[in-house]
């Protein structure tokens, strides 16, 4: 497998628990203790996912979750003995992929590590299609390179933001259910969680939306869901 973790958790008891089983299960593992390090091997060592705790020493997880993002769309979940709504909200919000609450199950942890590695796989594979760009007004969505651009200025997506809108867009018209987009995007269930989709689609429209009271892009379809504008 030798897809490369970075586990940026400040508690060495938590850090040998994530790195146990993850190595068991085939990772190879890279470590930091505090913000500004977890920074550094993120740079130095390009992972391909980030563990990453809230709650850290020098730089707290929320401004290393904004510094990687600045960059790279690389997989990032959220560990944090923090269970409010608020708080899973704003990872979601600046960029995070997932959100995991301590105490967690490792199995849980490990299942969730491999879905993301494979959705980024996913992404690897899309970028080789056939169609690899597509234009709408000043939106640019490039599916070869993985960006998007609003009138040719690259706007930072997260993965999962930038799947659910090239999902969307290759689709334009066509009415989604909140509950069909989690189940697509996410690939999963939803168990009724609208929440999830509805914060991505809130943080998309921030990012690409000139209006936020009038959006072009991304439509809200009152008592269904949402769709994708269509080219007039």
């Amino acid at each position: 497998m030798n897809n490369k973790i970075l586990v940026v958790e400040d508690d060495p008891d938590i850090r040998d628990f994530i790195k146990l089983y993850l190595k068991n299960d085939g990772y190879h593992i890279i470590e930091a203790r505090s913000g500004t390090e977890g920074i550094k091997q993120f740079h130095k060592e390009a992972p391909d996912l980030v563990l990453l705790d809230v709650l850290l020493p020098e730089l707290d997880g929320i401004e290393v979750c904004r510094e990687i993002r600045k960059t790279s769309i690389t997989p990032i979940i959220f560990i944090s003995n923090k269970a409010e709504e608020m708080d899973k909200v704003i990872g979601l919000t600046i960029g995070a992929d997932d959100y995991v609450t301590k105490p967690f199950s490792p199995r849980e942890l490990v299942a969730r590590v491999r879905s993301h590695l494979r959705r980024k796989r996913y992404y690897t594979e899309v970028e080789q299609a056939p169609e690899e760009a597509m234009h709408f007004n000043n939106l640019e969505i490039d599916f070869y390179r993985h960006k998007v651009l609003i009138d040719q200025n690259e706007v930072k997506l997260s993965s999962k933001e930038f799947r659910l809108l090239a999902y969307m867009a290759k689709h334009p018209g066509r009415v989604f259910t909140v509950e069909e987009l989690y189940e697509r995007v996410w690939e999963e269930s939803s168990l009724g969680d609208t929440r999830t989709v509805m914060v991505h689609i809130s943080s998309l429209r921030k990012k690409i939306e000139e209006d936020l009271t009038n959006p072009q892009y991304i439509l809200t379809v009152r008592g269904t869901g949402y769709r994708f504008a269509e080219k007039e």
